[in-house]
């Protein structure tokens, strides 16, 4: 393989847009990478700006977090 030919098969990578699935190139050459296109861009966007991306937190008892120790009780009375 040349060097020119390694350089265009590392350079376009072909990967699924993370929006809707469809082939795309990860390249400098397209604009809206890793999406395909301006749409699923805007629309990714929009799911960030709305929330709908969250990162999970294990459930834990805040209550017990919050309340003060006994031997610290008497300092805030």
């Amino acid at each position: 393989m040349k060097k020119e030919d390694q350089k265009l098969s590392t350079s376009k990578r072909k990967i699924k847009c993370p929006q809707c699935g469809r082939l795309t190139f990860f390249s400098s050459e397209n604009p809206f990478r890793p999406f395909c296109s301006e749409r699923c861009r805007m629309l990714d966007l929009g799911q960030w700006a709305d929330e709908s991306y969250r990162i999970p937190i294990e459930q834990s008892n805040v209550s017990s977090e919050l309340e003060i120790p006994d031997e610290d009780a008497d300092n805030f009375q």
